[in-house]
């Protein structure tokens, strides 16, 4: 038995080989790892105000209705799994109710998340390439080509994958069932951040498939132990999930707008039009940061010529794979979609330096050569911060919105909820005939229907005729005392075959019931003009991207 047991381990532990050989210091490879975070931490420290851009608006939304008692999709409706509007209502408890609060939590999980990815990087490939691939993790993450510096739900989908993913490795060389279970839970936590989240499953359940089947040292039983362990594990998240929506008594739409809806959404999009966006999206998520990935390119390269590290190989390849799976749901190829990519990515890069220090040190005075991809790395890291510098460095929060998002009004909407907030008591309701649903959340006021969006009324899909009945049907059972009208082409998306219901609606509705209250007018990239009573109704906007506030009048 014991016999057994010492090859069992010796097979199993080849995942972490290289790290006995790797001459860089487990102290000074902390100090690294703690420099990156302080990098990213004050850079992200210096964007805490950026305004919320829709999604986050959303969450946060539907975050501060968790916090007042409210279930998810009872008073909002979204396609989100429901663990990312738990998890901004914990950083809404924690750190506060404003964009900068949002924005330390998103800080403390990005940091986090770099040091998952040290030790995924260390454990595999050795410190030095742990230490690089954090680096290159933190540059990447905060890029605004993914819109990092905001806080999607790709981002709280990968803290807990990697974890899962970690604990998955620590399994597969200790063989405890405990380690299996937990694995299983964290990859299973990604999974109710959004719905992407299930390509890390799949490659974990894959991963732990391939890693058995080439080990062969244990009995079917015990095989099938660690296997349920994990799917146990990956499955209690999901059902912990829908017994509690079940309980709060929205399971029927949660399962309409998570799935009947969503599969609709994801399914729009023709696999040649597909093909067509891929290429276009992709070049833009690497942006300025190309150095970086044609460094993971060659890193990639590299893995499969060293023959020693299969199983290493394997683990990271497959979760290049499988997190690219997981940018292509819908062919719409978002750019923070492309933040699911970056640990693979990362990893990469870190296992090319780690190579090229090798190969020089195993040549005639490769003594004084070792040095030399490190400081090739710090020269690309140095070239991407460069080309971002304005972004990293100088650009205020109001400018990065502007430049990152165009005439999307995320600054607007922090002016015009302060106004409604300022002239409205705290039970009066807001109906937004656009997609802004940051508004509700910046005057603390609730939406007057659940549809916090609009454009996904204008795609042409088999519900939009029931959705925008339902919407107009819940205005005006509501009865807001304030409705904004969005003149943003991003926050409707009208198209050839949009169906104007709802539009032709809004704009008798408006006319019947409400006087005009405040224009906003978004003049150019550094200009918006705010008039508001009289000034408002005298004014003549200046360019095609306004909003309109109005109050209901007096019965």
């Amino acid at each position: 038995m014991k016999p057994r047991m010492s090859r069992r381990r010796a097979r199993s532990s080849r995942v972490a080989d290289v790290v006995e050989d790797e001459s860089l210091g487990r102290r000074v490879a902390w100090l690294w790892v703690a420099l990156i975070v302080a990098f990213t931490a004050a850079v992200r420290i210096r964007l805490l105000d950026v305004p919320l851009e829709r999604d986050e608006g959303e969450f946060a939304y539907v975050g501060q209705l968790l916090l007042q008692g409210v279930a998810p999709y009872r008073l909002a409706y979204s396609m989100k799994l429901p663990g990312i509007h738990g998890a901004y209502a914990a950083m809404l408890a924690l750190f506060g109710q404003s964009p900068a609060a949002l924005h330390w939590g998103l800080l403390m999980l990005n940091a986090s998340t770099i040091v998952l990815v040290y030790l995924l990087g260390a454990r595999l490939f050795g410190r030095l390439a742990g230490v690089v691939a954090s680096a290159a993790y933190a540059l990447l993450s905060v890029s605004p080509s993914v819109q990092g510096f905001a806080g999607h739900a790709t981002h709280f989908v990968v803290l807990p994958a990697l974890g899962g993913l970690l604990l998955l490795l620590r399994a597969v060389d200790s063989r405890r069932i405990w380690i299996y279970l937990g694995s299983g839970t964290l990859v299973g936590l990604a999974l109710i951040m959004k719905q992407q989240g299930i390509v890390f499953v799949a490659f974990a359940a894959l991963y732990l498939f391939w890693s058995e089947w080439r080990h062969r040292d244990a009995a079917r039983r015990v095989v099938a132990a660690r296997g349920a362990a994990f799917v146990l594990g990956a499955t209690l998240p999901v059902v912990l999930v829908g017994i509690a929506v079940y309980a709060a008594g929205v399971f029927d739409t949660f399962w309409f707008w998570t799935f009947s809806y969503a599969r609709e959404y994801a399914t729009q999009a023709g696999i040649q039009n597909g093909f067509d966006v891929v290429l276009r999206r992709t070049v833009q998520a690497i942006g300025p940061s190309a150095a970086l990935w044609v460094l993971a390119a060659t890193g990639l390269v590299c893995l499969w010529v060293e023959r020693a590290k299969r199983d290493a190989a394997t683990f990271a390849t497959g979760l290049l794979v499988f997190s690219f799976i997981g940018v292509c749901p819908g062919l719409v190829f978002r750019g923070h979609y492309f933040i699911l990519m970056l640990p693979a990515v990362s990893l990469l890069a870190g296992v090319a330096v780690s190579c090229a220090r090798r190969s020089t040190t195993q040549r005639p005075h490769g003594a004084a050569r070792r040095v030399l991809p490190i400081l090739i790395f710090l020269a690309l890291f140095s070239y991407v911060v460069f080309r971002q510098r304005d972004f990293l460095f100088d650009l205020d929060p109001r400018m990065v919105s502007r430049v990152t998002y165009g005439a999307n009004p995320f600054p607007e909407a922090l002016e015009i909820a302060r106004y409604i907030r300022d002239h409205s008591p705290r039970t009066a309701r807001i109906a937004v005939l656009g997609s802004e649903p940051e508004i509700f959340f910046y005057a603390e006021r609730r939406s007057a229907t659940g549809y916090l969006y609009t454009y996904g009324l204008m795609e042409k899909h088999s519900y939009r005729e029931r959705m925008q009945t339902e919407m107009i049907a819940e205005i005006e059972e509501a009865r807001p005392e304030y409705v904004v009208a969005v003149g943003v082409t991003a926050s409707w998306t009208e198209g050839p075959n949009t169906q104007r219901l709802l539009l032709d609606w809004a704009a008798q509705y408006v006319e019947r019931h409400y006087d005009l209250e405040g224009v906003i007018d978004i003049v150019s990239m550094n200009r918006t003009e705010y008039r508001w009573g009289e000034d408002a109704r005298d004014y003549t906007p200046q360019s095609k991207y306004t909003l309109r506030v109005f109050r209901r009048r007096a019965p």
